[in-house]
């Protein structure tokens, strides 16, 4: 079920469906790593800073490359105690070079399974503060091109995604099922109340509307367009497997081809 599915969609609608795995850490596991990879068509392995050691690198690479997932390095500010979610003030050369490392590191294991790391997607603070930060966003990038030419994962409208194009990498943009937003199309941040859907059937529905160009409800109630190649159901929320198993039946359902952007 990982792989691409069949069919030309509805409308020729088409939405890759990425989770983020590999979060745990020695004896700490976090996210259903084995029954999300049924399901999802992108990967988004955390490479060590904000969760993630060799062992659940090598583990995860090696079960996506089985499967036919496209393998994606999560690169994170350097946050093992906040999982990535606090946001830091990183010297620009620093964080690309950081960035740069934690792509290397999943290259490797990756490689070894037999796939390509196929692209880059920022997690928690990182990825927030690349939607607005210019300098942290470059920084990013920079980082991706030490590491090579790889498609760029991010929010749409965002500065990520803007110097991803400027550096003549793929931007991709990404719209998120299971998070609020406002209606500037960021999402509300997590200390707020409501930040996280939790509601199943809730989340299932946004989905489908999302990937048919429907877009989303904001917290506040306004309607706010939300063109996204590729759909994120976080690997940490309670029930992650079964929503996602929910979200592609789904979308399938309504017509849209469940497929990887990379």
């Amino acid at each position: 079920m990982a792989g691409e599915a069949d069919g030309a969609g509805a409308g020729g609608a088409v939405v890759d469906l990425n989770a983020d795995l590999g979060e745990g850490f020695g004896r700490w596991h976090l996210t259903d790593d084995e029954a999300l990879l049924d399901v999802v068509t992108s990967a988004n392995v955390a490479c060590g800073f904000h969760a993630g050691d060799p062992v659940t690198m090598r583990r995860v690479c090696e079960r996506a490359a089985a499967g036919g997932v496209r393998i994606g390095a999560q690169v994170s500010y350097r946050d093992l105690a906040g999982f990535g979610r606090r946001s830091m003030d990183v010297p620009p050369q620093e964080l690309a070079a950081e960035v740069a490392y934690q792509i290397g590191a999943l290259a490797v294991f990756a490689a070894a399974a037999g796939a390509p790391v196929a692209y880059v997607k920022p997690h928690g603070a990182l990825y927030n503060r690349a939607v607005h930060d210019e300098e942290q966003a470059a920084a990013v990038v920079e980082g991706v091109l030490l590491a090579g030419r790889l498609p760029v994962l991010g929010l749409p409208g965002s500065r990520l995604l803007a110097a991803a194009e400027r550096a003549g990498l793929p931007a991709v943009p990404e719209a998120f099922a299971d998070r609020a937003y406002t209606a500037r199309g960021t999402l509300v941040a997590r200390r707020e109340p409501g930040a996280v859907v939790g509601e199943p059937a809730a989340v299932v529905e946004r989905a489908v509307r999302i990937a048919s160009g429907a877009g989303v409800t904001s917290l506040d109630g306004q309607h706010v367009p939300v063109a996204a190649r590729s759909l994120c159901v976080h690997g940490d929320t309670p029930g992650a497997a079964r929503l996602a198993v929910r979200v592609r039946a789904a979308l399938e359902a309504a017509g849209v081809r469940v497929a990887a952007f990379a």
